[in-house]
């Protein structure tokens, strides 16, 4: 069923007269949802959050995790209705705005938004454990070997083969899964937090002068620098060298427990991991999905990946597997 029968469906069964509502579709993410705004002459709008098919509420891990935000004062909009026969969630209305956009004005000061955006990270970290069911989402995932080998795969057929046109030869193909298996097992053994999973600029809602957090349905387990490095070194929008190393000391006071000697060298190896997976991610949704503007975002990624791999001589393998295909690392 395509999604406009969806919607007209969906206006049919709540009345809602099509010559008079407002249906505009939103620009998406990168996932495989789509997103319209309705708008009832006579009542506020409303964003549609239209999935690939039918679920079940009890299933949907967009309202399980929600809810669980939602205990830990986490800011995510409010389920207005669904209609999972037809796929259909309607969520509150934040506007558009996303700290994206709210960063791209001239003049504006982000530390006091970061400095909130850093606080909330702090308290699913904090609070996350006390709410913890090993038998329910969002603690049933984890950043373990598994998903982040996957991941890490994902980097390897989606932006060098699928996007780059580049084929490893056999001697390639098992070095490089050597190095990701080195650094998914490293990353899966450092102690597990509760993480929004794709926390940066275009996942944070500026509402009435405050953030409102979106897109969390893949929260999991993961480690503690794994949303911090998603928002600091961010792949959609360029951060100064000082707000950075605020927005970390910052962290690093509210959470003490992050606060190890070896902190930043963990900070850079999650960093490493996550632009990696990011890159596979534009590569997917250019090559194979036909969203040519990811290809904007990938400058700056292969910016962040290019100077960490330069910044530790572990990393020196890893760089003379990827440099010949990739030459803005060199």
């Amino acid at each position: 069923m395509l999604v406009e029968d969806r919607v007209s469906a969906y206006l049919r069964r709540r009345s809602l007269d099509p010559r008079t509502t407002g249906v505009d579709r939103l620009h998406g993410d990168a996932s495989n949802r789509c997103y319209l705004r309705l708008t009832p002459p006579d009542r506020a709008s409303v964003i549609l959050a239209v999935h690939p098919g039918p679920f079940a509420t009890d299933d949907l891990p967009q309202i399980a995790v929600g809810a669980l935000f939602s205990r830990l004062a986490i800011p995510v909009p409010a389920v207005i209705d669904q209609a999972g026969d037809l796929g259909i969630l309607a969520l509150e209305d934040l506007g558009d705005q996303t700290l994206q956009d709210w960063m791209t004005a001239p003049d504006r000061d982000p530390t006091a938004l970061y400095r909130e955006a850093v606080g909330l990270i702090a308290r699913l970290q904090r609070e996350g454990d006390s709410l913890r069911d090993e038998q329910t989402l969002p603690f049933t995932l984890a950043f373990d070997v598994s998903k982040l080998s996957r991941e890490l795969e994902f980097f390897r057929s989606e932006f060098l083969q699928a996007y780059r046109r580049v084929d490893l030869d056999h001697k390639e193909a098992i070095a490089l899964a050597e190095e990701f298996s080195t650094l998914a097992k490293e990353l899966a053994a450092e102690p597990r937090v509760l993480c929004h999973r794709d926390y940066h600029s275009r996942n944070l809602m500026v509402h009435r002068g405050r953030l409102v957090v979106i897109d969390f349905q893949d929260a999991r387990m993961g480690p503690d620098t794994y949303d911090l490095v998603s928002l600091l070194r961010d792949c959609y929008v360029d951060l100064s060298p000082d707000l950075v190393t605020g927005m970390t000391e910052y962290f690093l006071e509210t959470v003490p427990t992050a606060h190890t000697a070896d902190f930043s060298r963990r900070f850079d190896l999650m960093s490493v991991q996550r632009h990696l997976k990011a890159l596979g991610t534009f590569g997917h949704q250019i090559a194979v999905t036909d969203r040519p503007g990811f290809a904007a975002y990938i400058p700056r990624t292969l910016g962040h990946l290019r100077r960490t791999l330069r910044a530790y001589p572990r990393f020196g393998r890893l760089l003379d597997l990827l440099a010949p295909h990739m030459p803005e690392l060199a």
